[in-house]
């Protein structure tokens, strides 16, 4: 989403060629930091642009080197963003702002990273820079984010909850924007269950948005991860919100909506999920109430309908399959059911996975054998923590090697 409206495009030569896939770390790690950096702060030069930049020239370093007449070769128009770009008009002096960030103990997560999301990196309006308190971890690839209504009902709230609770148990990461209501919910269920939980900011790292939130922005911390693709200082403009939605969806396998109006940002959400082909699902509300307007015509869309976690369990688990590498992967073409990949693991036989990929794995199946056992009798014996169990059991189960019965109950499949 531009900032500027094009003034004029340059005349004379043709533009200048894709030059194919950019990188985001040269000889100078920190030096290219800061020219990842340095783009965000030029007035105006929205996300489009800078991948446009990137594609053609190769790496930030290289688009801040640019002339304004190589600028205008790439196609774009030469507005008041690229002509601050050609002449490094920055929004505010970079060298101490850097400085800041830094001694702030925020990250810099630039796309082409190792650390950088894997299902976000499928969007293609993926954000080319994410500002982070805390880092993405390998598990958040299996991740569900739970949005809603700011005004939401003491019913709602206390659903949220227990879903993201029950999310939380299973082994599956949170995500949601860290709004009043239903996003707060959503959050505090995970956290409460001793899960992951990501939250998407519509504002700079640092703005203290919703003050009200302050000791959940402060939990998540220590528990999670603070994502936004706004410079640190930047206030919560209204306009941050559709941008910051897309993300939402684009970290996750699907996005739940609870208790949303006819007129909602979750719904924004929901298009923008249905447009990365994720899944959407929505939770039946009161017939008749304005809370329940929004899940309601999505469920007539054909949205899935969602009572408990296992409606949104048996969704996903198509979605993820095996790949034979140790490396995690995700499918070319976006929308297509299989799309994403489990987290990375060891290599092994057919279908990559013969062998289990950490001793806690290899110590669960031998727990398991193939005698089904409750999951207290499963973490009991394995000597850990049930939540732990959980999200161990889940991997094993998406790769087939374990098989859940009613009642939590577990056994081997192989």
């Amino acid at each position: 989403m531009e900032g500027c409206r094009p003034e004029h495009h340059c005349s004379g030569g043709d533009p200048i060629q894709n030059s194919g896939n950019y990188q985001s770390i040269s000889s100078d790690p920190e030096r290219n930091r800061i020219a990842w950096f340095k783009l965000k702060l030029i007035p105006g030069l929205g996300n489009t642009s800078i991948l446009r930049l990137l594609e053609v020239f190769g790496s930030p370093e290289k688009v801040l080197a640019a002339r304004a007449d190589e600028l205008c070769q790439t196609g774009l128009p030469l507005n008041k963003a690229l002509r601050a770009l050609a002449s490094k008009q920055f929004a505010i002096d970079p060298e101490p702002e850097w400085k800041k960030f830094r001694e702030s103990g925020f990250r810099l997560i630039c796309v082409g990273d190792d650390e950088y999301p894997a299902n976000l990196a499928k969007i293609p309006d993926r954000p080319a820079v994410l500002f982070s308190s805390g880092l993405p971890a390998p598990r958040d690839l299996i991740s569900i984010a739970v949005v809603g209504s700011r005004l939401a009902s003491p019913a709602g709230i206390l659903f949220t909850q227990k879903l993201a609770s029950d999310l939380a148990l299973s082994g599956i990461t949170v995500v949601s924007g860290l709004a009043l209501g239903i996003d707060s919910a959503a959050h505090r269920g995970a956290l409460k269950a001793g899960g992951r939980t990501l939250a998407v900011l519509g504002c700079g790292l640092g703005v203290n948005y919703p003050a009200a939130n302050a000791d959940l922005r402060q939990e998540i911390t220590r528990s999670g991860v603070l994502l936004t693709e706004f410079p640190p200082g930047t206030p919560p403009a209204s306009g941050n919100f559709p941008s910051r939605n897309r993300i939402i969806s684009g970290l996750t396998l699907g996005v739940v909506v609870v208790e949303a109006a006819e007129r909602s940002g979750s719904l924004i959400t929901a298009r923008f999920a249905l447009e990365q082909g994720r899944e959407v699902f929505a939770v039946p509300g009161v017939a008749g109430s304005t809370r329940s307007q929004g899940a309601h015509r999505l469920l007539k869309q054909g949205a899935k309908l969602v009572e408990c976690v296992e409606d949104i369990l048996e969704e996903i688990r198509p979605l993820i399959r095996p790949t034979p590498s140790s490396e995690s992967s995700l499918a070319t073409s976006p929308g297509e059911k299989g799309e994403f990949f489990s987290p990375p693991f060891s290599k092994g036989g057919q279908g990559g996975f013969e062998n289990p990929a950490s001793p806690e794995e290899t110590l669960l199946l031998r727990v398991l054998d193939k005698v089904p056992k409750h999951i207290d009798e499963i973490a009991r014996e394995a000597r850990i923590s049930v939540q732990h169990a959980s999200s161990i059991l889940l991997e094993l189960e998406l790769r087939g090697l374990v098989s859940q019965l009613p009642g939590k109950y577990f056994i081997c499949s192989q």
